[in-house]
């Protein structure tokens, strides 16, 4: 894993067609887990439009490859 985190806002670097997610789309990271025997390590994400405040989509992203951490800076004044 990367050094992706809870809370951490996300842009998907692929197309999620088959979620109605496509390539730039902005998300935060809900919950992070870790690999077992059943299922790989990744990322459960939250969609929310910025208008409405709704979720509109949740992804699980098992591939850090495809997603990119945002970073953002303050203005100085």
């Amino acid at each position: 894993m990367n050094d992706i985190n809870e809370n951490d806002v996300v842009a998907l670097l692929v197309d999620i067609p088959e979620q109605g997610l496509w390539r730039g789309e902005v998300g935060t990271v809900i919950e992070v887990f870790s690999a077992n025997e059943h299922h790989p390590a990744g990322y459960m994400l939250e969609y929310v439009d910025d208008e409405t405040g709704e979720v509109y989509a949740h992804a699980e992203i098992t591939d850090a490859a495809q997603l990119v951490k945002l970073h953002r800076r303050r203005r100085a004044a």
